[in-house]
């Protein structure tokens, strides 16, 4: 198995890993490192594209590289940005999810 095939593979490991996380976990921070682990995994298969496109003696495309470093950037800013949103998510209401049966449990009081 070659570097870069076990590069892919591990590219599409973190791709699943991150829906799963994505899908299953009502946790803010626990979907927002999902989603990276997602990004992470497209950065990583399309790095390994690129590079099996150069191996291969295509012409040399500076386009790959460079749409993943700007992806990187992106992908940083909008982590950065939702870190913030959980943390004034938290100052607003005490609680951190977005399990709807959580919101609507305590304020019930029980009376029907």
């Amino acid at each position: 198995m070659s570097p870069s095939i076990l590069a892919g593979l591990v590219g599409a490991a973190l791709v699943g890993l991150g829906l799963y996380g994505l899908i299953l976990h009502p946790h803010p921070l626990r979907k927002l490192l999902a989603f990276n682990f997602i990004g992470s995994g497209v950065f990583l298969v399309f790095g390994i594209v690129a590079r099996r496109g150069a191996a291969a003696r295509f012409a040399f495309d500076p386009v790959p590289q460079a749409m993943v470093i700007t992806g990187i950037v992106v992908a940083f800013a909008a982590s950065a940005l939702a870190v913030a949103l959980i943390l004034r998510l938290a100052a607003a209401s005490g609680k951190v999810t977005l399990d709807p049966e959580a919101w609507s449990g305590p304020d019930d009081g029980g009376a029907k």
